[in-house]
């Protein structure tokens, strides 16, 4: 049984993302997320008049008479919310957390998904796998993939994106738009994420959403702060009076980001950038109209 915090919240952000689903929204997003065209099905014995560009060679070539592929059409379209659920998702200094604007995000796409009659599915991970709900349709599924988010109590605290990457790779046949909500670690020796992207873009269509807190890019002048890592346990007091500290942090902010999309766009994945206290859906929008341009 729910509580009744987890049941307002619940209520608070299907009301409030509903809203944000507006015909606008709904629209780019059915324009450029809708069914693939046809798929694959099976194949079965060449009868005259068949198409012979639809000859299997491999199926006849060990059958020793001739096969051709079965084709359908594919109405539909599958969707999978990879969300990074790690400690640094408690970070946040203006009007919401980090993990409650990826919740929120997830929301939103996951009610835009189910006005397309497209299939939602959730993963939820840290340094480990937390949950996999598998994609189904309908608005009762969306509300439970929310209270999954919201409710969330997991043992991980670190990230690894690699791992949650091969797991989909692992789990997901049938190909699906992956959405993959992260504050993004640099790809590093200990989590490359960049190879097991570019492997599961191969057969998926793969979005990064890069979800950050404001001062995550640039530092308040607020004299003497604590800054702590939430995944490490690691606090360092720095003075944020000086300039030239801060000047240093923002570049370093800017050169994260910069190598981050150069990795990204090699691996072919496109990218979206939102920040806490900060409006998304338009920019949601700006990037579904590229994406229809762009096909």
């Amino acid at each position: 049984m729910l509580d009744k915090d987890l049941t307002a919240k619940i209520k608070r952000i299907q009301f409030y993302t509903s809203h944000l689903v507006s015909a606008s929204f709904a629209g780019e997003y059915e324009s450029v997320f809708k069914g693939r065209g046809i798929q694959f099905e099976d194949v079965r014995e060449y009868v005259p008049g068949d198409d012979v560009r639809d000859i299997d060679w491999n199926v006849t070539a060990r059958e020793s008479k001739p096969y051709v592929k079965r084709f359908v059409e594919e109405r539909e379209n599958t969707v999978i919310l990879a969300v990074d659920v790690s400690a640094s998702g408690e970070f946040g200094t203006k009007d919401r957390r980090k993990n409650e604007l990826s919740a929120e995000i997830s929301a939103v796409l996951a009610f835009a998904a189910t006005r397309n009659n497209d299939k939602v599915g959730l993963l939820m991970f840290s340094d480990k796998i937390e949950l996999f709900v598998p994609p189904r349709k309908g608005r009762k599924h969306v509300l439970r993939i929310i209270r999954e988010i919201l409710s969330f109590s997991g043992q991980g605290v670190g990230t690894d994106i690699s791992s949650a990457l091969d797991y989909l790779g692992k789990i997901a046949k049938k190909r699906s738009t992956v959405f993959l909500i992260s504050d993004f670690p640099l790809p590093s020796a200990k989590d490359s994420y960049i190879r097991p992207l570019s492997l599961l873009r191969r057969r998926h269509d793969v979005v990064g959403i890069c979800v950050q807190d404001r001062m995550e890019k640039r530092l308040p002048a607020a004299g003497l702060i604590d800054l702590k890592d939430l995944e490490t346990g690691e606090t360092i007091t720095v003075d944020c009076s000086d300039k030239g500290l801060r000047r240093r942090f923002e570049e370093m902010s800017r050169r994260w980001k910069e190598e981050l999309q150069t990795e990204l766009r090699g691996a072919k994945i496109d990218f979206i950038d939102v920040e806490t206290g900060e409006p998304y859906i338009n920019d949601f929008i700006k990037f579904f109209h590229m994406r229809r341009k762009r096909r």
